[in-house]
């Protein structure tokens, strides 16, 4: 057992092996963290495996959680760990497949679809500095949005992961615009808000977009549609302080 009284509750580690579709071993790391009124409170449970994908993972966690709600109230985590030994396989091959479509869905892409959200403080050579964000998003094939609200600048970007690791250096490196006295220059104020694995309750943009927004409420239902409600209140309304 490993204590962490400052946390108020015990955390332990487990690891297991479990025979899994290819008969091949997956040794799953399970770590169980029980807060002090455990079991009227479920335990926090992380998962991870080096067999297995973070998305995997997620949905071994997911499935523990929802076994854990039935035993509520007694002392569950050697149920939870029977249930997964027999379960894993399942598990797996669910998420095996909904793995397959998703990655035929973007061609294959060897690294999954990813979500990117930056934040600009300003941008002085306003009509240039848009011309070259737009060219930027077609030639990496990326969609989304880059969005202007009073003087909040936000980009959006989805699409494959190695093209959203591409472009953050293309933001970064090249001179995207012009300092006070009208010299070109890097973008030196851009914050990365969020860089996440597109899940499936968020909408895929289908192009890339230049739109001014008039007030937050606007701005919000382009994130609500989106499926993004949570994003946005997350990040963007910090912004406004």
């Amino acid at each position: 057992f490993l204590y962490f009284p400052e946390m108020c509750g015990i955390s332990f580690r487990i690891q297991i092996s479990v025979k899994e579709l290819l008969d091949t071993d997956v040794l799953l790391k399970l770590l169980f963290h029980l807060p002090v009124n455990y079991p009227s409170t479920l335990p926090d449970i992380s998962v991870n495996s080096d067999q297995l994908t973070r998305a995997q993972c997620m949905e071994v966690k997911d499935k523990l959680l929802e076994q854990a709600k039935k035993h509520l109230s007694e002392p569950m985590v050697h149920n939870l760990i029977l249930w997964v030994q027999q379960h894993l396989k399942d598990v797996i091959k669910q998420s095996t497949t909904v793995f397959n479509e998703k990655n035929t869905l973007s061609k294959g892409s060897e690294d999954g679809s990813w979500m990117l959200l930056l934040h600009l403080d300003h941008m002085r050579a306003k009509a240039k500095y848009v011309k070259t964000v737009e060219k930027w998003a077609s030639n990496l094939k990326l969609t989304g949005r880059l969005m202007f609200m009073g003087k909040i600048i936000l980009i959006l970007l989805q699409g494959d992961r190695s093209s959203i690791k591409e472009y953050l250096i293309l933001q970064k490196t090249s001179k995207v615009d012009v300092d006070s006295s009208g010299k070109k220059c890097k973008e030196k104020m851009m914050s990365v808000l969020c860089e996440t694995e597109i899940q499936s309750q968020h909408k895929r943009f289908q192009l890339f977009e230049v739109k001014e927004y008039s007030t937050l409420e606007e701005l919000q239902k382009e994130f609500e549609t989106a499926g993004l409600t949570t994003l946005f209140s997350e990040f963007v309304p910090p912004l406004l302080k």
